[in-house]
């Protein structure tokens, strides 16, 4: 078992990974990214075939690499995303730094005195990246061979995220979970994990039920619609109604100018804000409902909503506040009226022998079978878990996923106050991740760098808190998960004015405050 010491470590190379390594590269570093895999991409290595991309193009893109010309279109396709990934890679020449097929299986905190770290007024005892005060013992492992190695580094950086990995399967009471099934069930992790041969052949034929109400779920739906049209309908199994998009232009107008300029910013309160920003927000909440109610009626009227039953009840701004936007595959709904896709409501459910049976709340002895030959479970992934137990500390572990399991408790979505010498990037969501993921790691290298310094452990809490306030405020019962939602702006601005560079993008007034920011504004200091 070799053991060695390095500066810094990077885990994942996926989009995250990838843009940790370049800034970090840029600020004299030479990290070493561990990826488990044989390629490059994370998510994009393995998608649902149909899978397109879920932002508009111009959101999604690295600041200083444009799209290909060839990418004509707004919506790439997953092959088109991952093409332009591994471009990315290329062009800055990242691939020397990656050792592919190599898994992180644990971390440890190694510390001269551990009694301290609960004394600690600053982050990491010193407030600094590269301390004294310990190093990270990182045990790594060839997945070809199994071999393993103890390496140590002085900073890390998780790039895992939190659609990946481990899935989330829903649990049963003894013996009316999927082993009381006679057919097949598996997660929509293992159907993208397919090749497209595979695929075809788990659902042609079959009576398909699938679990969920997301991207994947909908995807996965028209595939199987597509296969096997009214001979054997699909059925989508569904907890909550979502306000899905057909297209980015409600009645023809941007979403964006709608939801990611700073004029919409000041419609709603913000961590920190001040008290004339919060009169502000408060003075403007019914321009927010307005908005909102304006983008609701273009959904419900473009995807005839209110004939299927499936208008949700909550509001627009709750779904963009939690990062559950997605674009609804332009026939969904068409396929829903001519029966080869059926929708059921089911907030519980168990398995049978033929299928599944919804189960009715108000009566319990009531249950309405949908017989099934296959059930695809799109029911997300365990994120916060494949997080907590990368580390070998039940402190830690307590640290990443305490009481709220909803989200992880970071200062600007990148530090933990009481994990020193570690930066977590990706994990958080937006609109845009590739965007947010490009910022903060350019704010990770400054600080690694030196450029500036954070504030105290306890400050650091504070801040994490005033942002919790917001997350919970405008996502309402469906906070659950880290999500900077409708302010992309003034978390730039945080991070701009941390890194000493002015937040302030676009020339003149007038452009800064109604003109989308985007990607492009930020390709220099």
């Amino acid at each position: 078992m070799e053991n060695r010491e390095e500066s810094i470590c990077i885990i994942g190379a996926g989009i995250s990974g990838l843009l940790a390594c370049k800034y970090a590269v840029s600020k004299g570093f030479s990290p070493v990214v561990f990826e488990s895999s044989s390629s490059i991409g994370g998510v994009w290595t393995k998608t649902i075939g149909t899978t397109k991309l879920q932002t508009p193009k111009p959101l999604f893109q690295f600041s200083d690499f444009p799209w290909s010309s060839s990418v004509d279109t707004d919506i790439p396709t997953s092959h088109q995303v991952l093409d332009y990934i591994e471009s990315y890679a290329k062009h800055f020449d990242l691939y020397p730094y990656i050792r592919f097929n190599t898994k992180v299986l644990s971390l440890r905190f190694e510390t001269p005195d551990e009694n301290a770290q609960s004394s600690w007024n600053l982050w990491g005892g010193s407030g600094e990246p590269f301390s004294n005060n310990g190093t990270w013992v990182v045990t790594a492992q060839d997945t070809e061979s199994g071999s393993t190695e103890i390496i140590r580094f002085k900073f890390v950086i998780l790039c895992v995220g939190r659609f990946s990995g481990e899935p989330n399967i829903p649990e049963f009471p003894a013996g009316k979970g999927p082993e009381a099934f006679q057919g097949k069930v598996i997660h929509s992790m293992d159907y993208s994990n397919m090749d497209d041969a595979a695929a075809a052949g788990f659902i042609k034929g079959k009576s398909v039920a699938v679990v969920g109400f997301q991207k994947s779920a909908v995807d996965i739906a028209m595939e199987c619609s597509t296969a096997n049209g009214l001979d054997h309908p699909c059925t989508v199994l569904y907890r909550t109604k979502r306000w899905s998009i057909p297209d980015f232009f409600p009645w023809g107008i941007p979403l964006v100018f709608l939801y990611l300029n700073r004029f919409s910013e000041l419609l709603v309160h913000k961590p920190n804000e001040g008290f004339l920003l919060s009169l502000l927000a408060a003075l403007l909440s019914p321009l927010r409902w307005l908005i909102s109610k304006f983008v609701e009626s273009y959904i419900k009227n473009k995807l005839r909503l209110s004939k299927f039953g499936m208008v949700p009840e909550h509001s627009f701004l709750n779904e963009m506040n939690s990062c559950l936007i997605f674009i609804v595959p332009e026939d969904f709904y068409n396929r829903v009226e001519n029966g080869s896709i059926n929708l059921k409501n089911a907030p519980s459910f168990v398995f049978c022998k033929k299928g599944i049976l919804i189960q009715n709340h108000k009566n319990l002895e009531e249950e309405e079978l949908v017989e099934a030959d296959a059930v695809i479970l799109c029911t997300g992934f365990r994120g916060i878990h494949k997080l907590k137990h990368i580390f070998e500390s039940a402190i830690f572990q307590h640290y990443i996923a305490g009481a709220n399991a909803a989200a992880v408790p970071l200062y600007r979505e990148c530090i933990h106050p009481r994990i020193p010498q570690l930066a977590v990037i990706g994990f958080s969501e937006s609109f845009s991740n590739l965007y947010t993921s490009e910022i903060r790691s350019r704010w990770v290298a400054e600080l690694l760098h030196g450029t500036f310094e954070i504030p105290s452990i306890h400050d650091m809490e504070r801040d994490i808190a005033a942002w919790d306030n917001f997350k919970k405020k405008y996502s309402g019962k469906y906070y659950r998960r880290s999500c900077i939602g409708a302010l992309h702006t003034w978390y730039n601005d945080q991070l701009c004015k941390d890194m000493g560079w002015n937040p302030r993008r676009k020339n003149g007034y007038i452009a800064d405050m109604f003109l989308p920011y985007g990607p492009l504004d930020y390709t220099t200091n």
